[in-house]
């Protein structure tokens, strides 16, 4: 009995610890960061502190197929839907963006410019690899990235 709390009380640490190393960035020490990896190429995405961002990190990882979208985007549909109240809404969207479009619960990755619309969150934008975007195809694997 006595092994069983303290395995316990170990893997809710652990878990906490987790979780705190994901949102670390409310003090400006770690970015919040999400990694998307296909055809042996990373795209590391930096976060906003929105709760849309924060809402898609717990979800992850995942491994996920990707859709081609007009001809300029890739969007993937996570499991839950993401927390868009105090999420800013996409204005300068461009090649790299990184967002959720709420009407049809969407995550969208732009590799080319597009005009704003109602219900399109911004979440981050590509800080790495953002030039692979437009080759994503099939499953992909979706991980937060904890190792700053």
């Amino acid at each position: 009995m006595k092994n069983g709390v303290w395995f316990l009380v170990s893997l809710c640490v652990v878990m906490l610890f987790s979780v705190t190393v994901s949102f670390a960035n409310e003090t400006g020490e770690h970015p919040m960061q999400m990694v998307v990896h296909a055809n042996g190429q990373d795209i590391v995405f930096a976060l906003n502190e929105s709760p849309a961002s924060k809402s898609l990190l717990v979800q992850l990882p995942m491994e996920i197929a990707v859709e081609n979208y007009g001809n300029n985007e890739k969007i993937f549909y996570p499991p839950k839907k993401l927390n868009t109240s105090d999420t800013p809404l996409a204005g300068d969207v461009r090649s790299g963006t990184l967002a959720y479009y709420a009407p049809w619960g969407d995550v969208v990755m732009f590799y080319g410019s597009f005009h704003s619309a109602p219900g399109l969150y911004e979440l981050g934008h590509a800080v790495q690899g953002g030039e692979y975007i437009r080759e994503l195809s099939g499953m992909i694997m979706v991980a937060a990235d904890v190792s700053q």
